[in-house]
């Protein structure tokens, strides 16, 4: 027998000690903090401080009913126009992504043509489209018409800018859905051709359903940007949010005022229009990822109890086990 030596038995008496793991100090973080709490301190005194702000008159025509009219048609001219853009998107990227030539090469011109020229052009033309077409008449092409109509009565300066607007984001849309299509795996659409589905139902059941993850993101930053885009009506005297502001301090001269009011309802209109795309990705992200993206209150929830060591998964309240 043989007995153990007394290094041997000191090390069975003694256990290893534990590993302490020293947090990893991040001190230029806390310093871009103080930073940034200073600018936004700065800015914020600045802004209450400033007498030539003359905030009393930016609460004063907040509300008032030609600001709120104002808001009302640029809001019409975002959703409508919108609208027409996605609609005329999706079936110019179809067109585009045909096998047919006339049909692709079509497509391809409309959007060489609409992205090619200035949107403000675009709305100047359709403005004054009486001076090349008087009459505008429906019926048999290279026949008998059976409806005309004086083009200055039909083409009203919100016609003319719905029409300029939702033609010149239907070019850009198309890039957006194609590019979406095109990021659908091409072997689902030929499998769904195996079991006999027709084109156009692959299309609505299969492909679009799947490109909408793709599709969604740069559609809310179009829909963002179509709501500032349609201050360019005013060029074309349609009384939109900007120009309603414009028509007050035209006779005031309360010119700085009357555009942080603009300014006020363009970001709050903006961010509803943002907090709606972060739950439309949400949803068309079910069967995508593992887990779904946190709601604004479950995150606010994460950084408020777990704000060193945020952990990889959602972190919800007792009461928001519905994820809402």
């Amino acid at each position: 027998m043989t007995l153990p030596s007394a290094g041997e038995t000191a090390a069975q008496a003694d256990p290893p000690e534990e590993i302490k793991a020293i947090p990893v100090r991040h001190p230029g973080r806390w310093l871009a903090a103080v930073v940034v709490l200073v600018l936004f301190a700065m800015l914020v005194h600045t802004l209450v401080t400033n007498p030539r702000f003359e905030w009393n008159v930016v609460w004063s025509y907040f509300l008032s009913r030609r600001v709120l009219d104002g808001l009302a048609i640029t809001i019409l001219l975002t959703v409508v126009c919108m609208v027409i853009g996605i609609v005329l998107g999706v079936i110019l990227a179809v067109m585009r992504l045909s096998a047919n030539p006339l049909l692709s090469g079509s497509s391809w011109v409309y959007i060489w043509f609409f992205r090619g020229t200035p949107v403000l052009v675009q709305l100047l033309v359709w403005f004054n489209l009486a001076f090349l077409y008087p009459k505008i008449s429906l019926g048999v092409p290279f026949g008998p018409s059976w409806l005309t109509a004086n083009a200055n009565n039909l083409i009203t300066p919100i016609a003319a800018a719905i029409l300029g607007l939702g033609l010149n984001e239907g070019a850009y849309m198309s890039e957006i859905v194609r590019a979406g299509i095109l990021s659908v795996e091409h072997g689902q659409g030929e499998a769904a051709q195996a079991l006999g589905m027709a084109r156009g139902l692959t299309m609505r059941r299969i492909i679009l359903p799947q490109a909408m993850r793709v599709i969604i993101p740069p559609t809310g930053n179009e829909t963002i940007s179509m709501l500032k885009t349609s201050s360019l009506a005013s060029v074309i005297t349609v009384t939109e949010l900007l120009y309603a502001v414009q028509l007050i301090y035209s006779v005031n001269f309360k010119t700085i005022p009357l555009l942080i009011v603009a300014s006020i309802w363009y970001l709050i209109v903006t961010s509803v229009l943002t907090v709606g795309q972060y739950y439309v990705e949400r949803y068309y992200a079910r069967g995508a990822a593992r887990e779904l993206p946190l709601t604004p209150r479950q995150r606010v929830w994460r950084y408020l109890t777990t704000f060193h060591a945020p952990p990889p998964g959602p972190v919800l309240p007792p009461s928001a086990g519905s994820g809402r």
